[in-house]
């Protein structure tokens, strides 16, 4: 199974990012990137020059090519059978443009909040509620596409605490509070882009509070049949409070979340429950699936954000500190990597999975 692949928005840091995971991807080759009409004519080492991100090189057979204008959809639909979209545009815009492709038949594949809350679009962790791709019949037929859609990936605030809870739903979760520490690399910087934020907290980053208490509701709905369409209907339970810190580090997102249950499990059963946490994406055999996707720590002072925020290779999320709390019923603490299992390694295991189950295929 091959697959040609264009990124929009390539020249930022979850499009860098994208580079560098599809690096050798045994589906996926890079055969598009796109940006803004900046960039566009420019080989893509020039257009990032020095605002490339990591350590390594670029992937050599992406330094070369020729950065298009991501406004010219016909031309980047010549050169690929999807996309992925990570760009930095007004929400109003970057739905415009997504549908525009989609419309084109060109399936994207979206990091992207602007079409997160539209009832029609898939908003996936392959893990968690690949059965919400059925929507994109009826979504196909609102755009008039007969090949192309929309699927996002969720806000990366979530990413660590949903797959914890995600196991103890059958024992009632009725509230959540919760407050993410997040790393600087989500704001789409470095610490030497970003020198304030060195020995640095910040209360605050625009629209993560809400994204964190609405987006899991729609992961932990269901798809129902509205007027003749289907769409996903979002979760009434949990009430979820989130507060949203940005903290001096370079990647890694952690949460510290309590959780009260209207069936209170015990300790050992939601350990249990977490050790034993098998998904689609395992089954599916999907190449980026992590095997096991949760980890529980013992130790008090785990899981750090140094220490294991690469954990499968970034794309498992890491739980410690789980004991009773005074005013909900337990507290504990997650840990993911914000721009792999957050961001771009979060859009190509959606990918993969859309692969997989056949609503992307290669062109003739």
């Amino acid at each position: 199974m091959q697959f040609r692949v264009g990124i929009v928005g390539a020249t930022g840091m979850v499009g860098q990012r994208f580079i560098s995971l599809l690096k050798d991807h045994p589906w996926f080759k890079v055969t598009c990137v796109a940006a803004s009409a900046r960039s566009a004519g420019k080989t893509y080492r020039e257009a990032v020059g020095d605002r490339w991100a990591f350590d390594w090189e670029i992937p050599a057979d992406v330094a070369e090519m020729t950065v298009l204008d991501a406004a010219n959809i016909d031309e980047v639909g010549k050169l690929v059978d999807f996309v992925f979209c990570a760009v930095d545009m007004k929400k109003d815009e970057i739905r415009a443009l997504e549908e525009s492709y989609a419309r084109h038949e060109i399936p994207v594949v979206s990091n992207n909040s602007a079409c997160r809350g539209i009832p029609d679009v898939p908003m996936v962790v392959p893990e968690l509620n690949a059965a919400h791709l059925e929507v994109i019949e009826s979504q196909r037929k609102r755009l008039g596409s007969q090949r192309g859609f929309i699927a996002v990936k969720p806000n990366c605030s979530i990413q660590s605490y949903v797959p914890a809870i995600t196991p103890l739903l059958d024992f009632g979760p009725e509230k959540i509070s919760v407050c993410t520490y997040q790393a600087i690399s989500g704001a789409g910087k470095t610490f030497k882009t970003w020198p304030e934020m060195v020995d640095n907290v910040i209360p605050y980053i625009g629209g993560e509070d809400e994204k964190s208490e609405n987006e899991p509701l729609k992961i932990w709905g269901h798809v129902e049949e509205v007027d003749g369409a289907k769409q996903i209907v979002n979760a009434e339970l949990p009430v979820i409070s989130a507060q949203c810190l940005r903290v001096a580090a370079s990647d890694g997102h952690m949460a510290a979340v309590s959780v009260s249950f209207k069936n209170k499990p015990s300790i050992e059963q939601i350990k249990e429950r977490w050790a034993n946490f098998e998904t689609e994406a395992q089954r599916l055999e999907l190449p980026s699936a992590p095997k096991p996707f949760l980890q529980y720590f013992e130790e008090p002072d785990r899981p750090q954000t140094k220490l294991d925020r690469d954990f499968q290779n970034g794309y498992g999320v890491s739980i410690g500190r789980l004991r009773e709390d005074k005013l909900f019923d337990y507290r504990f603490v997650c840990l993911s990597h914000n721009t792999v299992r957050g961001a771009a390694g979060g859009g190509i295991l959606t990918a993969e999975l859309l692969c997989r189950k056949g609503y992307i295929q290669p062109k003739d």
